[in-house]
C-alpha cells in the first residue's frame, strides 16, 4: 500500500508541475493584475464577509444563506489551518517558478497543502447555495477564479487548490447535521375549496404591524399596491391586536388578514377561527415561521391567493391555562427556560441586536436554570424546559426546524430532562456532536393532547415568540376546529 501510494504521489506532483510551467507561458495581460487583487482580497476571508455582510442585509433566504456561509468558512479555516496544514506539510511551489509580474509579494510561509483560499471560497460558496441555489450559481464562478488565482499567482500547486476545495465542500455539507436546511417546498395541508376569491382584497381585513421586521419598512404600502381595497387596521405599540381586529368588524368583512410576526398571526388566527374567516398571513416579521411552512415567502405571494380564492386548512393548536380561556398558538408554546430566554432577548435585543441577544440570553438561561418539577399526563419528571409544537416537527432528534405537514391532528412533544447526572452538559455535548437524537437527555413524542402540571410555584408560558401569561397547570391541545388560511395554488 505505501509503494502504491508513492507512485500516485509522484503522479499528482508531475501533473502539479505540468500545470505550472503552462502557466508560467501564458503571455502576460490585465488578468495577472486582477488575479493578485483578487486574491489578496480573499485573504483571511474578508472577500467572503463582505458578501456575506450583502446577503444578510435582507431577511430571506440569503440571510440565512450568509449565516451558513459563515459558519462554514470558520469550521473550513479551522479545520485546514489547525489540523490539516500541520500534520501534511507541504512545501509551497518556487518562487521564481513562474514570472515576477505574475507573483505575489508577500507570499504565505504556512504549508502549501490545503489551500485555505480555495476551502473558503467552496465552503461559502456550497453553504449559500444550500439555501440559495441561485445565488450560489452566481458565487460559483467567483469562487473558482478565487481557487485558479492560488495557481495563478504561484503560492499553490494545483492539488493544494484541489483538496481545500473538497474539504471545503465537505464543511458546508456537514453543517447539515447540526443546522438542517429548510425544505423548498410548503407542509402538507388539506385543500380547501369553499374560499370567496376576493376582488383587489374586496372585503379582507388586514391588521399591519409596522414595527416587526425591518426598521422603516412598513408592509401596508406593499399590501394596498397588491389589493387596493383592503381595508388596512394598523397596529401600534400598546395596541392588542385581537381587540383592533375585532373592533373593525362588521358586514363587509370576508376575511382577515395580518402583516406581522408569529405573534401577531396566532392573534389574528384566534379572531379568524372564532368568526369562521379566512385567515391571509402576509409575511412581515423577523422569521415568518408560520408563513414559511403554509408555503408564503412573499407579500405578493399571499395576494395572489387572495385574488383567487385558494386556500388550505391546517391544525391550530391552544393552551388553557388554569382552566381559563383557551390560547390558541400557530407554530409552539412552551414552558421552562424558553419563556425566560425570550425575555432577556427582548431586554437586550435593542443594544446587541436579536440573534446576539437570542443567543448570550440561552446561554445565560441554561446556566442559571433550576429544574422544573412536573406532571405530565399524570407522570411525574423533572425539566429544564417543555417544547410543544403546533404539529410534528423535523428533523427528529434534533433541534426543531420545520412541520412537513400542518393537518395531522398532532403535538409534537419534546422536553429535556434533569433528573440525570450532568444533565446540561451531556445535552450540550449531544448538539455539539450531533447525537442529540440519542442522547437520554432529550425525550420527544407526539399526541393530540398534554396535560401539564407544575409542582410548585407558577411559571411563564410561551406562545409563538411572546411570554403571555404565567401559571400552574397548562392543557395542550390541538383544536377540533381547523383554520382556513390563503395559499397560493402554485406552492401545493
Amino acid at each position: 500500500m505505501p509503494k502504491r501510494l508513492r507512485k500516485v504521489g509522484r503522479r499528482i506532483n508531475r501533473t502539479d508541475l505540468a500545470i505550472e510551467r503552462r502557466i508560467g507561458r501564458i503571455p502576460r495581460s490585465g488578468a495577472d493584475t486582477a488575479l493578485c487583487r483578487l486574491t489578496a482580497a480573499a485573504n483571511h476571508s474578508v472577500l467572503w464577509f463582505v458578501i456575506a455582510a450583502v446577503l444578510g442585509s435582507r431577511r430571506g433566504p440569503t440571510r440565512k444563506a450568509a449565516v451558513r456561509g459563515v459558519l462554514a468558512i470558520g469550521g473550513a479555516s479551522l479545520l485546514t489551518n489547525a489540523v490539516a496544514k500541520p500534520l501534511l506539510p507541504r512545501r509551497r511551489p518556487a518562487a521564481d517558478a513562474l514570472p515576477r509580474f505574475r507573483t505575489l509579494f508577500d507570499r504565505p510561509t504556512s504549508s502549501s497543502f490545503p489551500s485555505g483560499h480555495a476551502a473558503s471560497a467552496a465552503a461559502f460558496t456550497t453553504a449559500v447555495a444550500m439555501e440559495s441555489p441561485v445565488t450560489g450559481a452566481v458565487l460559483a464562478p467567483l469562487a473558482a477564479t478565487v481557487a485558479y488565482s492560488r495557481v495563478h499567482t504561484g503560492v499553490h500547486w494545483t492539488s493544494d487548490v484541489v483538496g481545500g476545495a473538497a474539504l471545503g465542500t465537505a464543511i458546508a455539507l456537514a453543517t447539515r447535521r447540526w443546522w438542517p436546511v429548510h425544505p423548498q417546498i410548503p407542509a402538507q395541508a388539506r385543500p380547501h375549496t369553499d374560499v370567496e376569491a376576493l376582488d383587489n382584497g374586496d372585503g379582507l381585513l388586514v391588521a399591519t404591524n409596522p414595527h416587526a421586521g425591518q426598521d422603516g419598512v412598513d408592509p401596508a404600502e406593499e399590501i394596498v399596491q397588491e389589493l387596493p381595497k383592503a381595508r388596512i387596521a394598523q397596529i401600534e405599540p400598546g395596541d392588542d391586536l385581537a381587540e383592533r381586529l375585532e373592533a373593525e368588524l362588521d358586514d363587509r368583512t370576508r376575511a382577515v388578514g395580518v402583516a406581522g410576526g408569529d405573534g401577531s398571526v396566532a392573534a389574528a388566527a384566534a379572531l379568524a377561527e372564532r368568526h369562521r374567516l379566512p385567515l391571509a398571513v402576509f409575511p412581515a416579521g423577523t422569521l415568518n415561521h408560520f408563513a414559511r411552512d403554509i408555503g408564503v415567502a412573499a407579500l405578493a405571494d399571499t395576494a395572489d391567493a387572495v385574488r383567487t380564492g385558494e386556500a388550505v386548512s391546517v391544525d391550530l393548536a391552544s393552551v388553557r391555562v388554569d382552566r381559563a380561556t383557551r390560547r390558541p398558538f400557530v407554530n409552539t408554546a412552551s414552558i421552562g427556560g424558553y419563556p425566560d430566554m425570550v425575555r432577556l432577548r427582548e431586554r437586550w435585543e435593542h443594544r446587541l441586536g436579536k440573534w446576539l441577544a437570542a443567543g448570550l440570553a440561552l446561554i445565560r438561561v441554561l446556566a442559571e436554570a433550576r429544574p422544573l418539577h412536573v406532571l405530565l399526563d399524570g407522570r411525574r419528571v423533572a425539566i429544564w424546559l417543555l417544547f410543544v409544537g403546533n404539529g410534528p416537527y423535523f428533523p427528529r432528534g434534533m433541534v426543531p426546524s420545520w412541520r412537513p405537514g400542518l393537518d395531522t391532528g398532532l403535538l409534537d412533544i419534546r422536553y429535556l430532562r434533569a433528573d440525570l447526572r450532568l444533565s446540561r452538559t451531556r445535552f450540550v455535548l449531544s448538539v455539539l456532536t450531533g447525537t442529540l437524537n440519542r442522547s437520554r437527555t432529550y425525550v420527544q413524542r407526539e399526541a393530540p393532547a398534554l396535560a401539564v402540571t407544575v409542582l410548585g410555584e407558577p411559571v411563564a408560558l410561551a406562545t409563538d415568540g411572546e411570554v403571555p401569561v404565567t401559571g400552574q397547570r397548562f392543557e395542550f391541545a390541538v383544536d377540533e376546529a381547523r383554520l382556513t388560511v390563503y395559499r397560493p395554488e402554485s406552492t401545493t
